[in-house]
């Protein structure tokens, strides 16, 4: 069992149209046929949307993933339109909310490794393979790979989990051609933001991104990009291979959910306890610092 903890209610607004709630993001349709996509302050972890959230997350994935677009923009095309807020929409939407093209998505998670650990490390040690893809001997946790890899996943519902799949497996869903331009795309985007966030003393070692065709059949980047929610960074000057790596992300809820302290079972079917407070402001720290690392800008 998994999913949402209390799943919260849809915020009305005139001229908008609920679509759907996700694990962080909520979107609307405007009267235009655009997307107005909100990210919320929740936090997921363990497949479970948790009860307590990360004050300023929203922003903060929102403000990054802007940030990014903008260092991308010369590679590939994004789908925000605007910031502005929807007439009517609560004030606390301000500084979370994109009104973006509405675009035809392809439904695979577009994954670049280029470091080993997490489910690319679970498949490696099983089958020195990740998503196929044969690798060397002797890769650790941590590893930096031979070059940056495509490591697609199909994408869950609320509360399961993506799954890994070769790349033929996305071949045969989206067909050849389109299968290569996620490829492409996504490891040379990858490979932009490696250098960018390796300048900055951050090591990107993996991330995944989200397509989708506009109007004209150009691919298009959507969704958030590159924020601490859908990337693994870590501090490079901690980077040692052969261990789990200090990161720029929800270790910390990650580590009490999983302590005795919070005393939840993760097999067991009851959903995981409230954060305390000190592991509210720990990873809410984190966020920050990372958009801080990233942009140069501080944090208002």
């Amino acid at each position: 069992m998994s999913g949402f903890v209390e799943k919260p209610e849809a915020v009305e607004v005139p001229g908008l149209t609920h679509l759907h709630t996700g694990k962080v993001r909520d979107l609307y349709q405007n009267a235009d046929g655009d997307l107005v996509m909100v990210a919320s302050d929740r936090m997921s972890a363990y497949d479970w949307v948790l009860p307590t959230e990360i004050p300023d997350k929203g922003r903060v994935l929102t403000q990054l993933s802007l940030w990014w677009f903008d260092q991308l923009a010369d590679l590939v095309p994004h789908h925000v339109l605007s910031t502005d807020l929807p007439p009517g929409a609560p004030a606390d939407w301000a500084g979370r909310t994109t009104v973006c093209t509405s675009l035809a998505m392809v439904p695979v998670e577009c994954v670049a490794r280029g470091y080993l650990t997490g489910s690319g490390l679970a498949e490696y040690q099983q089958t020195r393979t990740v998503c196929g893809l044969a690798l060397p001997e002797g890769l650790a946790d941590g590893s930096e790979l031979p070059g940056p890899i495509f490591t697609p996943a199909t994408k869950a519902a609320v509360g399961e989990h993506d799954e890994n799949v070769p790349y033929e497996e996305v071949a045969r869903q989206v067909g050849a051609e389109v299968a290569a331009q996620l490829r492409q795309t996504t490891l040379a985007v990858y490979g932009r933001a490696r250098d960018i966030a390796r300048e900055r003393g951050i090591v990107l070692a993996d991330t995944k991104f989200e397509f989708g065709f506009d109007g004209e059949r150009r691919l298009t980047l959507a969704d958030e990009v590159l924020t601490p929610d859908s990337s693994r960074f870590w501090p490079a000057d901690e980077w040692q291979p052969g261990r789990a790596q200090p990161s720029f992300d929800k270790q910390y809820v990650r580590d009490w959910l999983t302590s005795p302290a919070s005393g939840w079972d993760r097999k067991s079917e009851q959903p995981p306890p409230p954060l305390p407070q000190e592991t509210v402001e720990q990873t809410r720290a984190k966020y920050i610092e990372a958009y801080e690392r990233l942009t140069g800008l501080p944090w208002s």
